[in-house]
């Protein structure tokens, strides 16, 4: 075949490959940027590979793609002001407290929680699944505690996979039922220190497994409630339950071999940790780019996530950081929304209102990254290998932070409690001491190095489940067993009843042969008395 047959035949197999593209509805309708991030980066993934994707959200995307349609349900005014509130709120209260945290989420949440529900209420979503002209082959589900929203891929009748930011946690064992031994898996915002897990840990870890299944609990709850206020009323929906049930897989913002905690996994538990960091990062922006090249001395990034902004800190926080910073002989990109209203004006500092994280990481004069401990910017910096000091507020940024301090990558200090001089100390150590960045310099060899790349497994498995028309067979039995099944109560309960029925006749049987041999006793003595 001449080189223009074999191009042809290439041509064709393209189209041939794009015309069978399955179409995938993703609701990624959390409002919080980060979130979406790591969605998008999913759903690119596929829009890349043939597939037409479309994706119903609150919040413009960053990461787009042309075979992605967007259908935007915005935040109202008011929405946004009392999410704003909301952040201010929390930026001002101690989350140290595991468990405390938790119940106190809840409520902070809720703000996102409803808009999750005016999203399923929109007409334009609705209109998806009763217009039957639209057809769809899969759902991808953005997972921020919105179990309800699962009911649209019962009305397309299609597959769903989840979409989750995060790691395994107990609120996806409902739809997963992945085992969780406490006395090894840390419950959410828990870390276990680096050598045997001793008495003390393992009781925290029950402490805080107590207080996540109550919040779990009390999440399903208003689940259910708002599913069946929506969808109860149609007799063709199942029981929130039975919803529940229907998810194929899930695909995690982790990876576990690496990362840790070493766990046992079902078949539908995918780790696709680091999917949003890019095989070759962008071309910065020219001023960036010229900032970050000048750096003689290495430069170091500083940014608090797109949720906290610098308007929610305390102002004397700020002066203490700016002091520190500003001091240094290493350039500093600082996240800043109000460019016209710095925190100072100094020459090593560049301020920006919005930052292309994961391309500036990965610049090789980036030498520290100041974060949130966000679980996005956590996994870039590990990719990346650059050293971090976390500056935790809430949520799992705790969590993530004690285990990155654990691994040895870097420092981590109360953003709410922060002080000049342990700041300066804390980066300085940063900075001189060349350990933490060899320690996660090795840990991104190992972090990288799987059989797929992240963006290759959500492809793999995605298509995987519409190759096989949900792919019920990786669900673990365990989904189809009753509470009283699933922990083998009615086991333990004939296994009781046939111990006590064995007491019984053993017990009839003993007195019996008492009787028989104290009766024959007995005749004995009368016989011999008689003599």
């Amino acid at each position: 075949m001449s080189s223009y047959g074999v191009l042809l035949a290439l041509l064709g197999a393209i189209l041939i490959s794009g015309a069978h593209g399955a179409n995938i509805l993703g609701v990624f309708s959390c409002p919080a940027p980060s979130h979406l991030i790591i969605e998008m980066s999913m759903a690119k993934v596929l829009a890349e590979n043939g597939h037409n994707v479309t994706v119903v959200t609150t919040l413009q995307p960053v990461v787009t793609h042309k075979n992605i349609k967007v259908i935007l349900v915005p935040m109202t005014k008011e929405q946004q002001e009392g999410l704003n509130k909301m952040m201010a709120s929390v930026m001002q209260t101690d989350n140290s407290d595991t468990g405390t945290a938790f119940l106190r989420m809840r409520s902070q949440l809720k703000i996102m929680f409803d808009k999750n529900r005016e999203v399923m209420e929109d007409q334009r979503v609705k209109d998806l699944y009763e217009n039957k002209d639209n057809k769809f082959d899969l759902v991808m589900l953005g997972y921020f505690l919105n179990n309800f929203q699962l009911a649209i891929a019962q009305k397309l009748k299609v597959p769903v996979v989840i979409a989750s930011s995060t790691f395994q946690w107990g609120v996806f064992d409902s739809m997963t039922a992945n085992p969780a031994d406490i006395a090894y898996v840390p419950a959410m915002g828990v870390n276990f220190n680096k050598g045997p897990i001793d008495l003390k840990q393992r009781f925290s870890n029950f402490i805080s497994t107590l207080f996540e299944k109550l919040f779990v609990y009390l999440i399903e709850k208003d689940n259910a409630e708002v599913y069946y206020d929506l969808y109860g009323n149609d007799p063709d929906m199942p029981t929130y339950d039975e919803l529940n049930r229907n998810v194929s897989l899930v695909l995690f913002n982790s990876h576990g071999i690496s990362e840790g905690p070493i766990r046992p996994n079902v078949p539908g538990v995918i780790e696709v940790g680091g999917i949003q960091v890019k095989d070759t990062p962008d071309p910065l922006p020219q001023a960036m780019s010229e900032f970050l090249n000048n750096a003689t001395d290495g430069a170091i990034l500083l940014s608090l996530g797109s949720n906290i902004q610098g308007k929610y800190l305390n102002p004397e926080t700020v002066q203490k950081m700016f002091k520190v910073l500003s001091k240094l002989k290493q350039r500093v990109i600082w996240k800043w929304e109000d460019v016209d209203n710095t925190p100072g004006k100094s020459a090593n500092i560049l301020y920006s209102k919005w930052l292309p994280q994961d391309d500036i990481l990965a610049h090789p004069k980036i030498v520290l990254f100041i974060n949130h401990a966000g679980r996005g910017g956590i996994t870039e910096s590990q990719y990346h290998g650059k050293p971090m000091l976390s500056l935790p507020v809430f949520g799992d940024q705790p969590g993530n932070a004690d285990k990155m301090v654990s691994d040895g990558f870097g420092l981590s200090m109360s953003l709410l409690a922060l002080e000049e001089k342990p700041f300066r100390d804390n980066v300085i150590e940063l900075l001189e001491n060349p350990k933490y960045t060899q320690k996660v310099k090795a840990f991104s060899e190992l972090f990288r190095d799987r059989p797929l790349t992240a963006r290759q497994t959500v492809l793999y498995w995605t298509e995987y489940v519409l190759r096989h028309h949900g792919a019920p067979h990786l669900q673990s039995p365990l989904l189809r067993l009753s509470f009283v099944e699933a922990h083998n109560i009615d086991v333990y309960a004939v296994i009781l009843v046939a111990l006590v029925v064995i007491l019984f006749i053993n017990k009839i049987a003993l007195q019996l042969l008492y009787r028989k041999l104290t009766g024959k006793s007995k005749k004995n003595t009368n016989a011999k008395k008689t003599n």
